[in-house]
């Protein structure tokens, strides 16, 4: 049988398989290439000698995977970020973290500007700019923290001092922590330190009287939750498509049931990255790197927090909208915190506004120069501080007021749902005109309830008042 006969009939065979969970053939051999990352991933447990043969095991699965997922021209983009860094590092230390952020992230933006990345995804497409993003945010924080080692302790935050790197790592090493374990994929992300701790057995992951962590029950968790997460997006999916948020029949709806709509997308949607997210959990726990230490309780059990990017439970039931970066993408969250946010507060002032809208901008651009991640995180920025106003005003009631507190805590729960749903129609639609006539169909109440909030916050300042019990102490 001829070559192109058998690769014919692969293709056929990838298509029908691909039609089977709806999706296209492109993102069936990615999803096919992600899922590999499970068994490869344990497999770097045993990898023989040195930890320079890990790094190397790291490296090489990891531009393979790229290679089988995207095609050749993902790792060289991922070559040019690497560049990038490194020779920034090499070259001029003092500043190589300033230079890496935005050369690092003009170059993203630029492959997503190319690509036109977030239009091929809407349309069922994949490409490696997904991975691209995760690299960037690798390649930063490593420049930044080698920056950070020539600074004096006393000048640093605690992130800083933990994180901080005195040496150049060498290049197998750069390498082998950008792609290992196939987190390039879709995260989550972490340290240069704890990347070289972890291949070289030293902090936690360091031989000592207590057992060795069994990541066999954790691991076997997240592969099921996986599964629950995919059989749920592929139930709710067909039935709650975008699309029909510019039906004919969506404009002849009520405000409530547009509304109940728009949640349902939302809803929808978050189950793809919940069951993306579970597979690199379960990946990074089988490898070790997802190991965090153990708990203080007897008996002791293991804690595989560095693994973990979501928390589902915490997502849906968020009782602020303050919690929702603490549990959605918890990674990235710690990211922007520790290379943004903080960061961009002056010495003795406390952060405000300004910080949280730059944080967020930076999330916007990192995403993709679409109007709809611009709009969804500018909105995102209204929204958590609309919700600090709500939670300042419950912390003004004494504790002898428990139903008018529970009142304004369920007010709290109701605000971060309604304008949370709201918000995301923007990342999920992206174009401008798609955007602003979704938002117009539910009277952009997603909008006006935060400025109304945070107007209301600015105004009414009632002092915090002490409980009955208390004052009689």
């Amino acid at each position: 049988m001829c070559p192109c006969l058998i690769y014919k009939i692969k293709d056929m065979e990838m298509e029908e398989m691909a039609s089977m969970i709806g999706v296209s053939c492109p993102v069936f051999q990615f999803l096919l290439c992600y899922i590999a990352t499970i068994p490869i991933s344990f497999f770097h447990r045993f990898v023989p000698g040195s930890s320079t043969g890990k790094h190397f095991y790291a490296a090489t699965t990891g531009a393979v995977l790229s290679y089988l997922a995207f095609g050749l021209s993902s790792n060289l983009h991922f070559l040019v970020l690497i560049i990038i860094s490194y020779g920034s590092m090499v070259v001029y230390r003092k500043r190589c973290g300033l230079i890496t952020f935005f050369l690092a992230m003009g170059y993203l933006i630029g492959c997503h500007v190319y690509y036109m990345s977030g239009d091929l995804w809407k349309e069922g497409g994949i490409d490696a700019t997904g991975s691209m993003m995760v690299i960037t945010l690798k390649v930063i924080s490593c420049a930044i923290n080698y920056n950070d080692g020539l600074l004096k302790e006393a000048y640093l935050r605690e992130s800083q001092r933990k994180n901080r790197l005195f040496k150049l790592p060498s290049v197998i090493e750069y390498v082998g922590y950008c792609l290992c374990c196939g987190s390039h994929f879709a995260g989550p992300v972490y340290e240069m330190k704890d990347y070289l701790d972890w291949t070289e057995g030293k902090g936690i992951w360091m031989k000592s009287e207590k057992p060795s962590p069994s990541p066999f029950g954790a691991a076997i968790k997240s592969i099921l939750q996986a599964g629950l997460c995919m059989g749920v997006y592929l139930y709710l999916d067909p039935r709650y498509p975008l699309s029909r948020i510019f039906a004919g029949s969506y404009k002849r709806w009520g405000f409530i049931k547009k509304l109940r709509y728009q949640y349902m997308c939302s809803f929808s949607a978050r189950w793809k990255y919940y069951f993306i997210w579970s597979v690199s959990e379960a990946s990074m726990i089988l490898s070790g790197l997802g190991f965090s230490g153990w708990t203080n309780s007897f008996p002791l059990e293991a804690q595989w927090r560095r693994a973990r990017n979501v928390d589902i439970l915490g997502v849906e039931f968020s009782k602020s909208a303050v919690e929702i970066p603490l549990v959605w993408n918890i990674h990235v969250s710690t990211w922007l915190r520790h290379y943004v946010y903080d960061r961009l507060v002056l010495k003795g002032r406390r952060p405000g506004f300004f910080q949280l809208l730059a944080t967020q901008t930076i999330s916007a651009v990192w995403h993709g120069l679409y109007p709809g991640y611009i709009i969804f995180f500018v909105q995102s920025a209204l929204m958590i501080s609309g919700s600090k106003a709500i939670y300042r005003w419950q912390q003004t009631i004494s504790s002898d007021k428990r139903m008018f507190k529970k009142m304004i805590m369920l007010l709290n729960f109701a605000y971060t749902i309604i304008v949370l749903t709201y918000s995301s129609v923007g990342f999920m639609i992206l174009s401008l005109d798609e955007t602003i006539a979704a938002y117009a169909s539910v009277y952009y109440i997603g909008t006006a309830i935060p400025v109304v909030v945070i107007l209301l916050g600015n105004i009414i300042k009632p002092k915090r008042v002490t409980s009955r019990a208390r004052k009689v102490q």
